[in-house]
């Protein structure tokens, strides 16, 4: 599944994008004067191989859930059954990102693809109002091996991981999503994230790492060291993302790479969350580099790690809020700037039909 994903992702369309470019200049506004809306529009009429592209919609939002061995060094002063008791709260519809998906009409599914710990009051695939979040059993382990010891998954585990994402991508676009929406969950999970952006963008440990739920300083050390470790011991090479995903990767990094690959397989936009989502684009962007033509970046996460990864992805955030929650919460609140973009190209009349004198 994975090869034959990766091999159906194509560049984008250019005669779509010139014909998008050629519409923008005949609106009734100034040339540019929509700034980062324009060349999106442009990108997803590229992916969609038509212009003007389909309104991004509905979305759904896709939350990964996993729990981390990490954990035992001392990452995070959360105790690991928080991931659980999260994923519980998102059912209940008790979540932040339960608030934002119902102001943007978004539809939830959570994924628990690497919990460790039992999901309270979780005894079925789904969740008990069917107009509610949706659970989806995909446990590929019970959490993650700790990175500093030995390799986090092996290759085999990392791999089902990547497929589970991408059979999630298929079933919500076969089900009508317009867009996909990343969201994840996990106590720890923003080390193995600096893991990952540091080893697919070469940046330094320090650079990678920040204070992920606001650690304090001794905290933050041990988690750089811990960062530096891992890099040390496992040597991951980027040309190898499978590898990577494996030694320093989570299982709810390696399901949302899965879940870019899917969705761009498909030219289905998917819209970044935070630093969790852009350290698996970076993966995703390593099995199929024209797999960045199907991302939007939907914010600049307050981890630095996120603004050195977006960088090397060559992708600008459309908000900036200085969040730093995930669950897919940037993502939603960026989603009508996308919807926005993609409408003008459908609803602006040109200068010709509107009678209006151009300069």
């Amino acid at each position: 599944m994975l090869e034959s994903t990766v091999a159906a992702i194509q560049p984008l369309d250019e005669a779509a994008m010139a014909a998008a470019r050629e519409l923008q200049g005949r609106l009734t506004k100034p040339a540019g004067s929509l700034g980062a809306l324009e060349p999106l529009s442009v990108r997803l009429a590229g992916l969609a191989g038509a212009c003007p592209p389909p309104l991004p919609e509905p979305a759904a939002v896709a939350i990964f859930a996993g729990d981390h061995g990490v954990h035992a060094q001392g990452v995070t002063p959360w105790p690991q059954e928080v991931t659980a008791q999260m994923i519980a709260n998102f059912l209940a519809g008790g979540a932040v990102v339960n608030a934002f998906a119902r102001q943007a009409g978004a539809s939830v599914t959570v994924v628990d693809v690497g919990v460790a710990t039992p999901i309270p009051g979780a005894d079925s695939e789904e969740s008990a109002d069917p107009a509610g979040p949706r659970l989806v059993a995909a446990n590929v382990r019970p959490g993650t091996r700790d990175m500093t010891v030995t390799a986090a998954l092996t290759r085999d585990e990392a791999r089902a991981a990547v497929e589970t994402g991408i059979r999630v991508a298929g079933e919500l676009i076969d089900a009508g999503a317009g867009i996909l929406l990343t969201g994840d969950m996990g106590i720890g999970n923003t080390t193995p994230s600096a893991t990952l952006i540091a080893a697919f963008a070469r940046v330094d440990a320090e650079a990678a790492t920040g204070r992920g739920t606001g650690v304090d300083d001794e905290t933050y050390a041990r988690k750089v060291s811990v960062v530096r470790a891992a890099l040390a011991r496992h040597e991951p090479d980027p040309a190898d993302p499978l590898g990577v995903l494996a030694a320093v990767g989570g299982l709810e990094h390696a399901a949302l790479a899965g879940l870019i690959l899917g969705a761009a397989a498909r030219r289905v936009p998917v819209l970044l969350d935070g630093v969790i989502a852009v350290s698996a684009a970076l993966a995703a962007a390593a099995f199929a580099p024209d797999a960045v033509g199907a991302m939007v970046a939907g914010h600049r996460s307050a981890e630095p790690g996120a603004t050195a990864a977006l960088r090397h992805l060559g992708l600008e955030p459309l908000i900036d809020l200085g969040l730093r929650l995930g669950e897919g919460t940037g993502a939603l609140l960026a989603l009508p700037v996308v919807t926005g973009a993609v409408r003008v190209l459908h609803e602006v009349a040109t200068f010709d039909s509107a009678g209006v004198a151009e300069k």
